[in-house]
């Protein structure tokens, strides 16, 4: 008669331990996105980095936690609740997150953290900052060749220098192409609501349009759905920011500056580095929108104009001024 088989209990405890601290392991291996005001599906920035984490996800077959900020007191909450789930690397989307990051970062030193938008100086946080400056200089240069009337606006969204760098940026571009255009500029708000409020955004456009204004920029997150919903009503041209937009208004986007939001939530989360990430035209983390909804409104002659200045401002012949940094475009 054989004898049964007999594992001690101090094995199996053992083995039930390992299973759960290898079940904690991949808890923490888990990457975790916050999104900022307006939302992940706000057609723009968020959209931008959610796109982004899908496609993590498609080609990793894994899974992240996400949260959407609903006011801004919750953005520290969020972001500790992941690092408390081990969540790893936690993003955090918008440069207003970046105290919170900062914080939490700093209680977890094990666990890794991005931040998009803004600088956090700890090893354990990769920031990924954009020369928005590069890509609506290109966007302002074709509005500029689009407008018949020599007037071009900008709707910004929250009035923050980093809006005031996308303005800055255009203003530059349209005066390269048209060095007497006129462009005029309002911003949405001060607070985080200026990036969801459509219909403030569309107020401002028609204010403009009343002007002269026959091509518009929105750089305002959801806002800029208003400002597109006018220039269709009105019969003018508009631009997107972020992701691309030109699909929201066929026949109205000129085009979109393309901010690859996308780009950078994906490389974080597959391979966090720390340290300072920029993102230009030279890396591809600026461009513009070509498509089929808006390749009538954009000439041969357009297109080959505006490669031509992209092309000089990747070589350096085209110096784009920082509004952050150089002193320009102030107000």
């Amino acid at each position: 008669m054989k004898s049964k088989s007999f594992v001690p209990k101090t094995f199996v405890r053992l083995g039930l331990l390992a299973a759960a601290l290898a079940t904690s392991f991949q808890a923490m291996a888990e990457p975790a996105i916050v999104y900022d005001m307006g939302g992940k599906f706000d057609k723009s920035f968020n959209e931008a980095a959610f796109h982004g984490m899908e496609k993590w996800k498609k080609e990793s077959g894994k899974q992240y936690l996400e949260f959407e900020i609903a006011n801004e007191s919750q953005r520290e909450q969020a972001i500790r609740r992941m690092a408390e789930k081990g969540a790893s690397p936690i993003i955090g989307v918008g440069f207003s997150q970046a105290s919170s990051i900062e914080k939490v970062a700093k209680e977890f030193p094990k666990l890794n953290f991005a931040i998009v938008d803004m600088v956090v100086g700890l090893p354990n946080v990769q920031s990924v900052v954009f020369k928005e400056q590069e890509g609506s200089f290109l966007v302002g240069a074709m509005a500029a060749m689009a407008s018949k009337s020599g007037k071009v606006g900008f709707v910004g969204g929250m009035d923050i220098p980093l809006i005031r760098k996308f303005e800055c940026g255009y203003e530059q571009g349209a005066k390269y192409v048209n060095n007497k255009v006129e462009v005029l500029q309002n911003m949405t708000g001060t607070t985080g609501a200026a990036w969801s409020d459509p219909a403030r955004g569309g107020e401002l456009a028609k204010a403009q349009f009343a002007k002269g204004v026959d091509v518009v920029f929105a750089a305002a997150g959801g806002t800029g759905t208003g400002v597109y919903q006018a220039a269709k009503d009105s019969g003018k041209l508009a631009i997107g920011v972020d992701s691309n937009q030109n699909h929201l208004q066929p026949g109205t986007m000129l085009t979109s500056m393309l901010k690859r939001v996308d780009v950078a939530v994906y490389n974080v989360a597959k391979a966090h580095k720390g340290g300072i990430m920029v993102l230009g035209l030279k890396e591809g983390g600026v461009d513009y929108a070509m498509d089929e909804y808006n390749a009538k409104l954009v000439t041969a002659d357009m297109k080959k104009k505006v490669e031509a200045v992209k092309a000089d401002i990747i070589s350096g012949k085209i110096k784009v001024a920082d509004y952050m940094a150089d002193n320009a475009c102030k107000y």
